[in-house]
């Protein structure tokens, strides 16, 4: 018995065009949101994205890292708030290069960005908003509104950022969360010994880091004030302070006159500040206002357990008496408080830091992020979206917890 030959369509491959995208910030320094443009660009498929970055003022540390990852970089040099001749070469780069879609990066990115494209005949235009953005001014927020039009998708970091952007006149349905991603730990710099050693401090020390600006919102005043009354709870507690900012000589002068200077190490900008953070046993954030704290998150990728301001943001990563505490704005008795039982507990500690280490892995991953991203790229250039204001029905994402 014979068996017929079934005859095969011929195989047809179809293949998809690969998204130019062009992704604009004012600069590439070694901060939260350039962090986060830096692991998008290098993640996101190549097979499916060719990334062009472009920094409006200056390059960074991060353009060397997406060089050495094979991505365009170029740095137009903006040399003054608004710079006509920086608007021209942007300008003169998006019609030469013709993205497909320009993701721009924080207020004077996104204002440059929505100038030069996100009409009806130029590509669209995703704008990246990262914190409760307060401190704009009258017509900062003008300006944003009057470019509502041109802005196809507005992406947020946390839901408080998202819904501080719909309060001031941002449609919901163009209105997106993508939370952070935080990679793997890096392998700690140095031993806990030899870190010690480098700061002068003694070997059965408790360590408590923060890591970020030192600029008023991280309300330094208040870390400092817990530094003070956790030493008088525990003589062997030493707070770390990683970063420079504008308050960095005002607060070493406020450690002096607080009496705690002797408790408080200022280690300046530290490239390893991230590696640091395995070997401390707590972590401080005491900010007014935060979009998802990049340093926050890798406190808890690293398994440490957190003291933080009670503050939306800090809400969706932590939950109190979980990953660790929720203290109000300027509780400086708080902060110290929870923090001595942290140092008394152990146990407590390791499980709360474990916790935190969980929910980083779980909800916000690298890939999770890039491939979020990938997601609404496509979305925005798929046939049903043509001559659409980006109203998609998935458009409005929620951050989990």
């Amino acid at each position: 018995m014979t068996t017929a030959a079934r005859r095969l369509p011929p195989c047809t491959l179809i293949f998809e065009p690969v998204i130019r995208l062009l992704l604009l910030i004012p600069t590439l320094d070694r901060s939260g949101a350039e962090k986060q443009l830096m692991l998008l660009a290098r993640g996101l498929p190549t097979d499916e994205f060719s990334v062009h970055v472009v920094a409006l003022t200056r390059g960074g540390p991060y353009a060397d890292v997406l060089r050495q990852a094979g991505i365009d970089v170029t740095v137009l040099g903006k040399r003054m708030k608004f710079d006509p001749r920086t608007l021209r070469d942007l300008r003169r780069l998006v019609r030469e290069e013709r993205p497909d879609v320009i993701h721009s990066w924080l207020f004077a990115a996104n204002a440059y960005a929505r100038f030069v494209a996100g009409g009806a005949n130029g590509p669209p235009v995703v704008v990246s908003e990262r914190c409760v953005d307060s401190w704009k001014s009258g017509w900062q927020l003008w300006l944003d509104r009057r470019l509502v039009s041109r802005t196809r998708m507005l992406l947020a970091n946390s839901e408080s950022v998202a819904e501080f952007y719909r309060g001031v006149g941002h449609p919901a349905e163009r209105v997106m969360v993508i939370p952070n991603g935080i990679e793997e730990p890096p392998s700690p710099s140095c031993s806990r010994e030899e870190l010690l050693r480098e700061l002068s401090l003694p070997d059965d020390a408790r360590l408590v880091a923060y890591v970020g600006r030192l600029a008023p919102q991280k309300r330094l005043d208040t870390l400092l004030w817990a530094a003070q009354l956790l030493r008088q709870a525990n003589e062997r507690s030493y707070l770390l302070i990683a970063g420079d900012g504008p308050q960095a000589a005002w607060a070493k002068e406020l450690s002096r006159k607080l009496e705690c200077d002797r408790h408080v190490r200022f280690l300046g900008h530290r490239d390893d500040a991230a590696s640091l953070l395995p070997l401390v046993d707590a972590f401080w954030l005491a900010s007014d206002f935060e979009g998802m704290s990049n340093s926050l998150m890798e406190a808890m990728a690293c398994g440490r357990p957190v003291v933080v301001s009670n503050i939306p943001p800090n809400r969706e990563l932590v939950d109190h008496g979980v990953e660790g505490y929720l203290v109000d704005v300027g509780d400086g008795v708080g902060l110290a408080q929870y923090t001595a039982r942290l140092l008394d507990d152990p146990d407590l500690a390791a499980k709360m830091g474990e916790a935190g280490r969980r929910r980083m892995q779980e909800h916000h991953s690298v890939a999770q992020m890039v491939s979020r991203h990938a997601e609404l790229y496509h979305r925005l250039l798929a046939p049903a979206a043509e001559g659409q204001s980006g109203t998609e029905d998935a458009a409005v994402g929620t951050s989990q917890k």
